[in-house]
């Protein structure tokens, strides 16, 4: 009876150990939150076991975090407001720092999505890049944006990386800004396309005057030369003279301005 007994509670605790634990994932941090709603500061590590009998384990993703910053429309240093301007945003939280963030910072700061998953700072990490967003775009014209897309991604990192480091909030790393779409708007947009069709046509406009220009140098060059051609043209007909006259031209000259035989009777 009593190894009956036995084996019942024994099983018990081995169902109560199975339903009743909650193990921290790879790349999360844990937090255990008592039956009295107090929140305990040590943080509990991915692998750990910990029992939820009593109470609960919170758990935080802590690596690679994504933050997509979408739809914004900054002013660029042209004064023309970009059509579209999406970054995201990869940040890290130093596994030490969670109780504080979470106990310490408002709750504002943190986003919960639809399957109950709370992300540490993540409502203030975009507020933070969209920020930087506004105040890096206003170094550049629309235009040249992205042209530049590395060092606006550089820029935008270093300025949340000091917004960060100001209000000390160390455990918190921008790993890595990516900048999506840059598109001015359409104003601008239109007013490039008819800068590149004029520059098109101007280049057109100066081969054609090139042309002509060649041309005109090359009608004034044969017109300065008018002389020689008809010296070179009487020297031609001398020679020719000269070759009939001494027999050695066994040719019929018409003359330049001959008409054909005109009233000529037959003998």
């Amino acid at each position: 009876m009593k190894k009956i007994i036995l084996a019942i509670a024994v099983a018990i605790a081995v169902g109560t150990l199975a339903t009743g634990c909650t193990i921290v994932d790879t790349g999360e941090v844990g937090l255990r939150v008592n039956f009295d709603k107090t929140i305990e500061a040590e943080e509990r590590v991915a692998g750990s076991f910990n029992q939820t009998v009593i109470g609960k384990i919170l758990t935080f993703p802590v690596k690679d975090v994504t933050v997509d910053v979408q739809n914004l429309t900054p002013l660029a240093a042209d004064n023309s407001t970009m059509k579209d301007f999406d970054i995201s945003v990869i940040y890290n939280i130093t596994p030490s720092s969670v109780s504080d963030l979470y106990i310490n910072k408002s709750r504002s700061f943190h986003t919960v999505d639809d399957s109950g998953d709370i992300y540490l700072m993540h409502a203030y990490i975009y507020q933070t890049a969209r920020n930087a967003v506004y105040k890096t775009a206003r170094k550049y014209e629309a235009l040249n944006m992205n042209d530049n897309r590395a060092q606006i991604e550089q820029e935008i990192q270093e300025i949340m990386a000091a917004t960060l480091n100001a209000e000390k909030l160390n455990g918190i790393v921008i790993s890595q800004v990516r900048v999506g779409s840059m598109m001015p708007s359409d104003a601008v947009k239109a007013s490039a396309d008819n800068l590149v069709r004029a520059k098109n046509e101007e280049k057109t406009k100066e081969v054609e005057v090139q042309i002509a220009k060649k041309e005109a140098e090359r009608i004034a060059a044969l017109n300065a030369n008018a002389g020689a051609i008809s010296y070179m043209q009487a020297q031609a007909q001398m020679k020719i003279a000269e070759g009939i006259a001494e027999g050695k031209v066994q040719t019929v000259v018409i003359p330049y301005d001959f008409k054909g035989m005109v009233n000529v009777t037959a003998k």
